[in-house]
Parts: structure tokens; C-alpha cells; sequence
């Protein structure tokens, strides 16, 4: 027996029956290591990771490995989606220790947390280029027992490293010519043929959509309408909404790719990724009306809807696998594909998907991409059949064994995916996905909230850790954009709420910036404040905005300056690592060119409607629309205090720091000013 057996997270409950004696995270943990003069055996994993099932399977089932393990070791286990905390602080000493990172961690730590020896996966016996699991066990033991102070003082130096990197003192002058500084380099790493970033491995490396670095090129573009920009984003979007990182039969993007080509995904699909995507590919069809771009943001929140809900509120993902098998539930033989489409022209949908006798996978199997392959001409009447045939082929896949779903449900996640349907509901004029968000919302409030604090999650009902930052930043961010889109107060109230708990138990009063844990929350070996960008947009750079965008609804200077001050905490690190930092330098350009559309008429009028429109049908991320609706008053502090309706006709203002615009009655008039968005101005923030 582990200790496991009451645990929440599926992660951790497919390890009840090891013969391992894990335990959970907690300092009484780390108090048994010390007393029992045994170093401690940390895995971190997470319910959709492949590779962590498949250690799970060969290592961690060993009866004699677990004798191994039991013998001499403290046995602890993660689940990195309920502790990203825990999970930043060893992946961070694991690039230290030179581990590219990646779950399965596998981390060896001295009683007091101190990690001295770090590995990834690791099999039961040599193979794949990784050493037998036992073998680095015997190697461990045999370096612990023979070489304790050697381990102690590595141990140690490695702790140091890991405060200098998370907690180290980051201040500086914000400029926003960073910005366009920050776009070139990061331009300059994408592949201007297949997409993405360039991986400099020798078998080609994996490839991910990285939205939040599409984000920084396509905002470039929006400021210089250099065409290179451009490019680059196009060309990436293209090879992930027709590659094989997108499920052409159930909507939905996976995790990434394991090729260069964009074809072989690893099989995972997780909320936040796709809701990074869904925001971002609405912000590209709002400039350009790609119906590509529409067709995958329906599918994709088609997914999300119909695989994704839980209670009202969202699912963290599915797992890669399904009856032990990678991908097993997506790949099809050709003859699969001529049974599920029999009676309709299957020719053409496995011309149009590349689907061949022999396969583009293993055991003569195909993944369906639109890309890579010679295409057909086809008509409205050729994508009205793939249409159809697509839905037959769903059907027949919903006769197998679907992969496991996490019901992990999650603070910043949820937010994520309440922000992108908000936006995407609103421009594409789909009150439905809308209502969705709001759904969502008030679930995650309902499950995870406590009066203006938060859990980060819960499973079962079963509330886990109290919230990290990145819950509060997200949720907060997510209850501005629901403000935005209905006008709803009590949306602002909670990012208002939201901010004061984060400026109250999260803010280092001494560097500045939001550490992501509270003050009191479990003591960790560090208390991280960083600005890295991880599987979401980090706490840091996300705040920037959020604090931005309430300086701007409520006139209060307050928000302003912490805004400020948040910027120049971090201001060194950016210009140092720049390429792990994009939400903080899209957060910067909103602080730095940041103006409100200010609508002032009633909401159900439509003419006040028709403006409304306007600002949603336009890629504007630096914008905030903000809707006076009849019998409401600006703040006294906005800048359009004072200003209404022009000789009773629904009016709306641009406004910028302290100045507005004269006043625009024509939704026409207000379409052609807003073409051509302010540009962010070069100097110091």
C-alpha cells in the first residue's frame, strides 16, 4: 500500500497499485527523509504525458525496482497539473543540471529539497538511448552512500542557483523599442519554409504552435506592416490548422508535433493549448476573414464544448494513449477509412488527407493532414462531402476506446478558456460560446472561489492547493474580457477582487512582481517570482495587462502604477531572455499604446449595436472597448468622464492616456479610424 489511495488526481491514482511506497508532497515528507538519513525520489508527471504512463508501466510496476526504491529512498510523486509549483521550482533545477525538461522529471533531492542528480524518462531495461532505471538507482545509492559530502555540496551550490534564477532581483528601465527588438530575434529563429521555430536537434525536433511568440511577430507586423512578419505567422498558422496537429475528424489541436513537417503529433490535447490557439486565430481572422481560420476556431470550440465540459466548467485534456497505445484512437488504416465511408466518394477524402495503403505511420496506418500531399481542385460541392464524410468518420471513431480524460478542474486553465470563447464568441457574433465563458466562469467561482481567494483545483469536488498567481492573473484577465463583452459589473468586481489579493499575500514588496505563491501559503525551498512563460502565460507578464486594462476602466491611478511598477521589476530579465518572455512583452505594448473605444448608448439599441461591431470585427490587441449603457457614468478619473450621446445618437470616443477623440456617430466613420490603430510610440515606457 502507497499512499495514494485516497488521492484526487487521476495522475497520482493510476499509481495506487504500484508497489512503490509513494507518498505526497509535504514538509512532514521532507521531515522522514531527515530522519531516516535517505535521499528523496521525486517523479513528476501528469495525467496526458505519454512517457509517464509508459514508466509507470515498465519501472514504477517493478516489484524488485520498487524493492529498489523502497529500500533507500523516500518515494515521493507529483501530478505537475495539481502543483505547477513544485513543478517550476525541479524543471528549473533541472536546466540547471542540464535536463532539457519535460515530464517525466525525475529528480533525486537530500532530505532538505536540495536536488543533486536529474534524469527524464527511464525504462526498465537500456533502451531509446536511456540507461536502465535500475542501473541509475544502484548509481545514486552508490553516490549518496559513498560521497554524502560531495552530493551536500552540489546539492547546496545547485539551491543557490535555483534563488539566483527564481528569486533574483530583476529591475530595470522598461523601453518599448524592446518590442521590435524582441520580434526580430525571434523572427530570425522561424522556419520561413514549414513554420515554427527552428530546432537545431539533428533529427529535425519537435515543433509547437507557441501562440504567445506568434503573438509578438503578428503584433510587429500590426505596427511596421513588414511583410516578413507576416509571413512567418501565416506560414506557421498553415501548417498547424492543415498538419497533423490538428484532429481533421474531431476538432481540436494536440500538444505538438514530434517532426518538423508538422505531421506526427504527440497525441495529447490539453484545454490550455487550445485555447491559446482559439484566441489567437480569431485575432488573425479579424484582420483578414480567413475562413480557414473560422472553420478551425468552430471545430475547435466544437471540442472543447463537447469533449471538455464538466460540470459547467472545463477538463484539463486527454490523455495521449488509449489500451496502452499512442494515438491508437486518431490513426486509421485505408481500409478503415473505405468501410466508415462506404457508399460516398472515399477516393476523395483520402486524396484531400493523404491516406494510402501503406501509411505515413506505423503498422501501415495514415495521420490525416491536409498537408505535404499533393492536393486536389475542390468545390463548394467537394467540402460539402468532406464535410459529411468527416462526420461518418467521427462517428466510427467514437466506437473505440477514447483515451482518459483529466477532470482536473483548473483555475488558470478556465481562464484561459473563458477568455478566448469571450473574445471569439463576440467577434464571430456567437452568443452561445459566449454564454459558454459565463458558464464557465461562474463554475470555477462556485468550485475554487472562497470570497476574493481561489484553489487552483479541484477534482471531484475535492478542493487541492491553494491558487498560484497564475490562477488569480488568468481568472482576473478572463473577468475583464467578460466586462468587455456584456458589461456585466460583477465581472469587474471579481478582477478587482482578484488584483487586491494578488497586491495583498503575492507582491515581493522588496524586488517587485507577484511570486507564485501567496505569503501564507506551504513553504517551498524557494519562493519563485518569475517571468518565464511556461505551458501558460506567466503570472508576471500576464498582470502587466490585466493591471493596464483596470487603470483604464476605473480612472484610478493606482493600477497604473503598479503596472508600472511590475515592468521595471522584470525590465533586466527581458532584455536578457527575451525569448522566454512574450506575454510580458505583449503586456508591455498594451501598457506602452493601450487606448479604449468608449461606446455611450444603450446596449439593446442598434445603433449602439452597429458600434459595437465595428470594434469587434477589427484585430485591435492593444484596445479596450468599454460600453456606457443607459443610466450608467463613467468614473470620474476616465478621461471620457462627462462625455454622452450626440443629440441623443449613440456616440463613441477614442481615447489615449488623458485625451480623447471627438465624438463618432457613424459606424462607417469609426471602421475607417480604427483600420489603421495607433502605433506604439519608441522610447521609455
Amino acid at each position: 500500500m502507497n499512499a495514494l489511495q485516497n488521492a484526487t488526481s487521476p495522475y497520482l491514482l493510476a499509481h495506487k497499485d504500484n508497489p512503490v511506497e509513494w507518498r505526497v508532497w509535504s514538509d512532514a515528507v521532507l521531515a522522514e527523509a531527515e530522519a531516516a538519513g535517505k535521499p528523496i525520489l521525486l517523479s513528476i508527471g501528469y495525467a496526458a504525458c505519454h512517457w509517464c504512463h509508459v514508466m509507470n508501466r515498465e519501472s514504477f510496476s517493478n516489484a524488485e525496482t520498487a524493492k529498489t526504491i523502497n529500500d533507500n529512498f523516500i518515494p515521493v510523486i507529483v501530478d505537475r497539473v495539481q502543483r505547477p509549483d513544485l513543478d517550476q521550482m525541479y524543471q528549473a533545477a533541472g536546466n540547471l543540471m542540464g535536463f532539457n525538461g519535460g515530464w517525466p522529471l525525475t529528480i533525486f533531492l537530500t532530505p532538505k529539497g536540495h536536488p543533486f542528480f536529474v534524469a527524464g524518462y527511464l525504462p526498465d531495461v537500456e533502451k531509446l538511448g536511456q540507461p536502465a532505471f535500475t542501473r541509475v538507482l544502484d548509481d545514486v545509492i552508490a553516490l549518496y552512500r559513498d560521497k554524502r559530502e560531495d552530493v551536500e555540496t552540489s546539492a547546496n551550490g545547485v539551491y543557490r542557483q535555483m534563488q539566483m534564477l527564481l528569486d533574483r532581483n530583476m529591475a530595470g528601465q522598461a523601453e518599448a523599442i524592446q518590442l521590435d527588438i524582441a520580434a526580430l530575434r525571434i523572427g530570425q529563429r522561424y522556419d520561413i519554409f514549414l513554420g515554427g521555430q527552428l530546432s537545431y536537434l539533428a533529427n529535425g525536433g519537435m515543433k509547437f504552435p507557441q501562440t504567445i511568440f506568434l503573438d509578438i511577430m503578428w503584433r510587429a507586423y500590426m505596427r511596421s506592416g513588414i511583410q516578413q512578419f507576416l509571413q512567418m505567422v501565416t506560414t506557421t498558422i498553415d501548417a498547424t490548422v492543415l498538419g497533423g496537429l490538428f484532429d481533421h475528424i474531431g476538432g481540436g489541436f494536440f500538444r505538438y508535433t514530434v517532426d518538423e513537417r508538422w505531421l506526427t503529433p504527440h497525441f495529447e490535447k490539453m484545454l490550455a493549448d487550445n485555447a491559446l490557439i482559439v484566441e489567437f486565430l480569431t485575432g488573425v481572422w479579424q484582420f483578414n476573414r480567413n475562413g480557414l481560420c473560422r472553420q478551425r476556431i468552430e471545430e475547435t470550440v466544437g471540442w472543447m464544448l463537447r469533449d471538455l465540459t464538466m460540470d459547467n466548467g472545463f477538463a484539463a485534456g486527454f490523455e495521449a494513449e488509449s489500451e496502452g497505445e499512442e494515438g491508437k484512437y486518431y490513426l486509421w488504416t485505408e481500409a478503415e477509412i473505405d468501410a466508415a465511408l462506404s457508399g460516398t466518394f472515399a477516393q476523395r477524402f483520402k486524396s484531400v488527407y493523404g491516406v494510402t495503403r501503406d501509411g505515413n505511420h506505423t503498422g501501415g496506418r495514415n495521420i490525416l493532414s491536409r498537408m505535404g500531399h499533393p492536393q486536389p481542385q475542390l468545390t463548394e460541392a467537394d467540402e460539402a462531402l468532406l464535410v459529411k464524410q468527416r462526420g461518418m468518420l467521427l462517428a466510427a471513431r467514437d466506437k473505440r476506446v477514447k483515451p482518459a480524460r483529466d477532470e482536473t478542474l483548473l483555475a488558470d486553465w478556465n481562464g484561459l478558456a473563458i477568455a478566448a470563447l469571450a473574445q471569439a464568441g463576440a467577434a464571430l457574433d456567437r452568443a452561445d460560446w459566449v454564454k459558454a465563458a459565463i458558464t464557465a466562469f461562474d463554475q470555477v467561482v462556485k468550485a475554487l472561489g472562497e470570497g476574493d481567494r481561489l484553489y487552483h483545483s479541484a477534482n471531484d469536488g475535492v478542493r487541492g492547493a491553494q491558487g498560484f498567481a497564475d490562477d488569480y492573473a488568468h481568472m482576473a484577465r478572463a473577468a475583464l474580457f467578460l466586462w468587455e463583452v456584456t458589461g456585466e459589473k460583477r465581472f469587474l468586481d471579481a478582477a478587482k477582487g482578484w488584483v487586491g489579493t494578488l497586491n495583498d499575500h503575492f507582491w515581493n514588496n522588496e524586488k517587485g512582481g507577484y511570486c507564485t505563491t501567496a505569503d501564507d501559503a506551504e513553504t517551498l525551498i524557494v519562493r519563485a517570482r518569475v517571468l518565464y512563460d511556461q505551458a501558460v502565460p506567466s503570472a508576471n507578464g500576464t498582470m502587466t495587462w490585466v493591471l493596464t486594462r483596470l487603470g483604464q476602466i476605473t480612472g484610478e491611478g493606482h493600477y497604473g502604477q503598479r503596472a508600472r511598477a511590475q515592468l521595471e521589476a522584470f525590465a533586466d530579465e527581458y532584455g536578457r531572455a527575451w525569448a522566454s518572455c512574450a506575454s510580458y512583452l505583449n503586456s508591455l505594448e498594451t501598457f506602452v499604446s493601450g487606448f479604449q473605444v468608449v461606446v455611450v448608448g444603450p446596449r439593446n439599441n442598434p445603433r449602439t449595436q452597429e458600434l459595437i461591431k465595428v470594434v469587434w470585427g477589427k484585430v485591435l490587441p492593444n484596445r479596450l472597448l468599454y460600453v456606457v449603457d443607459s443610466g450608467e457614468a463613467l468614473p470620474t478619473g476616465h478621461p471620457a468622464f462627462g462625455k454622452g450621446m450626440v443629440n441623443g445618437t449613440p456616440t463613441a470616443y477614442l481615447c489615449s492616456r488623458a485625451e480623447c477623440s471627438v465624438p463618432i456617430t457613424s459606424a462607417v466613420t469609426l471602421s475607417q479610424v480604427l483600420t489603421l490603430p495607433p502605433r506604439a510610440p519608441v522610447g521609455t515606457a
